[in-house]
Parts: C-alpha cells; sequence; structure tokens
C-alpha cells in the first residue's frame, strides 16, 4: 500500500520535502540560539529552540525513512543550515560576512551539490 505522504508514487521526492523542512526547523532554533546567551536572555526562545531542533530531527528521521541516502541528507542539512545561519546572523544582527566566507559559503553549497549529483539512486 502506498505511502499517503509521498508525492506521486515518488517516496524520495517526499524525502526532500521532509528534509526540506528539516533544514528550516534547524535554521530557525539555531537562530534562536543566540536570543538564550549572554545578558539579554530570554526564557521565550528556550521553547522555540527545543521545539524547532526536535522538529528538525523528527523530519530528518521521515527523509531518511523515504530513502534519501543518509550521507546525502546530512551534508545537504548540514551544508544549507550553515550557509543560511551565516546569513541571517549578518542581516539581523550585523556578524561579519567577509569575501573569503562567502567563497566558503559557495564551496559548501557546490560540495553538496556535488554530493547529490554523484550519488546512485536505486530506483524509487
Amino acid at each position: 500500500m502506498p505511502n499517503p505522504t509521498d508525492i506521486g508514487g515518488y517516496p524520495r521526492l517526499m524525502g526532500y520535502v521532509f528534509l526540506a523542512l528539516a533544514i528550516i526547523g534547524e535554521v530557525i532554533a539555531t537562530t534562536f540560539l543566540k536570543f538564550t546567551s549572554g545578558e539579554r536572555s530570554v526564557w521565550w526562545a528556550y521553547p522555540i529552540v527545543g521545539v524547532g531542533y526536535a522538529a528538525a530531527f523528527w523530519m530528518l528521521s521521515l527523509t531518511l525513512a523515504r530513502g534519501v541516502p543518509l550521507g546525502i541528507a546530512y551534508a545537504l542539512w548540514a551544508g544549507i543550515g550553515v550557509v543560511l545561519v551565516a546569513i541571517i546572523s549578518w542581516r539581523v544582527f550585523g556578524e561579519s560576512l567577509t569575501w573569503l566566507q562567502l567563497v566558503g559559503m559557495g564551496l559548501v553549497i557546490a560540495g553538496a551539490v556535488l554530493l547529490e549529483l554523484g550519488a546512485q539512486h536505486p530506483s524509487d
């Protein structure tokens, strides 16, 4: 019996949807860590961090259950998450973002894309 959460009979496609949700949850949780530290710590950031990370790992497990290989899922999750958090930190918190860091972010993205392109996927 097909899984009702698959898209058009393609479980791996739904796996990538879950991966996108995992990345969003992780980026939100990591961003809100900034509000849990220092002298201006706020109580309401703690549940956001906890729920964000819990949702991220739950979505990552659903990603793997839909057949996305662990190495690919983790590379995309970590790489995209690092890039998004760096951009958010620059825009929202005024943290530095140098040209060298931008080159590094490009290399992270290129590496994740090459891992995905080089992966051998069994037929869905």
